[in-house]
């Protein structure tokens, strides 16, 4: 028993404690946003106005921003290959991390779709809380027009509201486009509408730079909830008699003694007095901050493959095995490689942007440059391949392997 679970330590301990890191830092992560907007003092007349619903669509916001920055990491498949090398990284452990690369970047995906949901539902209430709870005393704080207003236009005529239901089209598509069904049946149907996380992308850019939600600037000058003499900002509060004496000219009606006030607008027993009315100013875009780097760090890295991926491969020979099992030899110039490592095939005449990983099953040593792959024909990408490499695709009757001499494609 103790065998076992120090072995299952030794595997998979480092694998679940990155998880737990990974998980602790989106809870932490969702609550510090939480607590900002409900608690924030230049906040505070924002949260008035949207409620709960505007803790919600933030600290949702904040985890998404993690998400899509972490989510590209995986994609990098030169750095991590680069990593994985024994003289970069020294710990088995960590280099077994590493080949779980494409489990985080699927739970990452996971994650994202699941606070989209999250993200979309809370600004549905904002843009009826907007509609409804329009403040005709803070103006530049109201994302609506007017009190009663269709808050579909939120949704459909504002650069925020367009671009985010334009990404859930997009996330839609991306989500279907990866179960296992259609990535066997149709790997082109996966492939292409993955790349849509390009668009995705570039709507988030657009998506944050609509700066409806705003904040308090002159927090100093104008406390949140303070009384001010020559604008009563609430208009169903009771002013002190001593503040009535002073400014006899502002006084309100009194209300019933049982209506409870705000705690902001109480301190000490005491109203505090502003002389000037609250400011408010957009958020500069976080969103930039978590995924500029990651993103150009992908692009840098898909045109280092496209420059390296102009030296052609010239197939030596193929032989086609028992089970729809294609063993394919190349030769590359400088080419060299580790037993167990992996190469990316592309076939310009199978596909234009499809590429596919393979095991390298034998290695180029110092007397022979020849290595090859081994690859199981299970979808419509190997088909054609198969295809194009055979005179004849039916080889399932074949009991002998087939060797084939003829023009190979690049």
């Amino acid at each position: 028993m103790a065998l076992s679970w120090r072995s299952w330590l030794a595997n998979e301990g480092s694998k679940h404690l990155f998880l737990f890191f990974w998980l602790s830092l989106n809870v932490w992560l969702f609550g510090k946003t939480f607590l900002l907007y409900n608690q924030g003092l230049q906040y505070y007349y924002l949260h008035q106005m949207l409620g709960l619903g505007l803790c919600i669509s933030r600290a949702s916001a904040s985890v998404l921003n993690l998400n899509c920055c972490l989510i590209l990491l995986p994609m990098c498949r030169v750095l991590l290959a680069f990593l994985r090398g024994s003289q970069k990284v020294a710990s088995k452990k960590t280099r077994r991390l590493l080949d779980k690369s494409k489990t985080f970047h699927v739970t990452c995906g996971v994650t994202i779709c699941i606070f989209s949901v999250v993200h979309v539902a809370a600004h549905l209430v904002n843009a009826l809380n907007f509609s409804e709870n329009y403040n005709e005393e803070f103006v530049t704080l109201n994302a609506a027009n007017y009190r009663g207003e269709d808050p579909r236009k939120l949704l459909f005529a504002t650069v925020p509201g367009l671009t985010g239901v334009i990404m859930v089209l997009v996330l839609f598509l991306m989500l279907t486009a990866s179960t296992y069904a259609i990535r066997v049946s149709n790997y082109d149907i996966f492939w292409y509408t993955h790349n849509l996380f390009f668009v995705f992308y570039m709507l988030l850019m657009l998506h944050v730079s609509g700066g409806v939600l705003k904040y308090q600037t002159n927090l100093e000058e104008h406390p949140p909830g303070c009384f001010n003499p020559n604008k009563t900002l609430r208009q169903n509060l009771t002013v002190p008699k001593a503040f009535e004496e002073l400014f006899s000219d502002y006084t309100t009606e009194p209300v019933p003694e049982d209506l409870p006030v705000p705690e902001p607008f109480v301190q000490n027993s005491f109203m505090r007095v502003c002389s000037k009315e609250p400011k408010f100013q957009s958020h500069f875009p976080e969103t930039w901050f978590w995924i500029s780097g990651p993103l150009c760090l992908y692009c840098v890295e898909r045109l280092y493959r496209y420059i390296r991926s102009n030296k052609p491969v010239t197939i030596t020979s193929v032989i086609s095995h028992p089970s729809n099992v294609l063993e394919v030899r190349m030769m590359k110039e400088d080419f060299e490689a580790r037993p167990g490592q992996y190469v990316i095939l592309h076939c310009p005449r199978v596909s234009a942007l499809e590429s596919h990983p393979f095991t390298l099953t034998m290695c180029p040593t110092d007397t022979k440059a020849t290595f090859g792959v081994h690859l199981k024909v299970v979808g419509d990408w190997t088909e054609r391949f198969r295809d194009l490499l055979l005179l004849h695709s039916n080889q399932d009757t074949e009991i002998l392997p087939i060797f084939q001499q003829r023009r190979y494609p690049k």
